[in-house]
């Protein structure tokens, strides 16, 4: 059941399920809480999980044109504070995963860990600055189309043709409800973040997670991030690309509970 509160002048909605040490659940672009769905069902039994509609997704207002990364950080710190989820564990999937990285910066001591999938250090910590031009100005060119063209040129990136059609036809449906006005403050965010930085400052025990076939974060990003983290555990899961929560979601959430059940 999806839940609502205020946070400074947004209505943050998310969901929550389970019992146990808090894991909050941070999701990508172009989607909302509902594509952690396999990790709200198959990690509650060890974990109180909870799985936000970032500012500008799903049952969320949107931010101001404004916003970035720290924003969106300070929101979700706000969040976590308003719910008393004590040092959470914070796993996040691209863009969510360099929000989980800004959240250390401004909030180090929030996160019990991290859990980075598909991580960027932002498209500026993490690729060729022409690649992120071209990606921001395809994006927002995309954006001002019929959302199945964006939805359309998206998704054949986040999966391997191993997938089912009902994994894609989920995330499709999903990521076709897109708020135009909220994606924009995100693609922009993602864009200037540079959190290279932050990497070696890195404290409490981070887990980088990558499918082997991942398009838009490749295995040389994940190298990248792991070679800078100290003491981080790097996990590739074969056969699977962007989207690895939805389409290994097993050996995903296997990869996960391994990883935090003792810490």
């Amino acid at each position: 059941m999806t839940e609502r509160i205020e946070v400074g002048r947004l209505t943050i909605a998310f969901e929550r399920s389970g019992d146990g040490p808090p894991l909050i659940l941070l999701h990508g672009g172009l989607s909302d809480h509902r594509e952690w769905r396999r990790q709200l069902d198959g990690l509650s039994e060890e974990f109180t999980v909870v799985a936000w509609d970032a500012p500008g997704c799903g049952g969320s207002s949107d931010p101001p044109e404004s916003f970035r990364m720290p924003d969106y950080a300070d929101c979700l710190a706000a969040l976590i504070e308003a719910l008393g989820l004590e040092r959470p564990h914070v796993l996040g999937l691209s863009w969510g995963s360099t929000l989980a990285l800004e959240l250390y910066r401004r909030r180090p001591s929030i996160p019990r860990t991290l859990v980075l999938t598909a991580a960027y250090a932002g498209w500026a910590g993490s690729l060729p600055a022409a690649v992120v031009a071209e990606r921001l100005r395809t994006s927002l060119r995309d954006l001002a189309q019929p959302p199945e063209h964006l939805v359309g040129a998206w998704i054949p990136t986040l999966f391997t043709e191993r997938a089912t059609s009902e994994m894609v036809d989920e995330l499709e449906g999903i990521m076709s409800e897109f708020h135009p006005g909220g994606v924009r403050p995100m693609l922009h965010a993602m864009a200037e973040a540079d959190l290279r930085d932050v990497l070696p400052t890195i404290e409490v025990p981070t887990l980088l997670l990558y499918g082997e076939e991942d398009q838009r974060s490749p295995l040389t990003v994940a190298e990248e991030m792991h070679s800078k983290i100290p003491g981080s555990t790097l996990v590739v899961i074969p056969e699977v690309g962007h989207q690895s929560n939805i389409e290994a979601a097993d050996r995903f959430n296997a990869e996960v509970r391994r990883f935090l059940i003792s810490r």
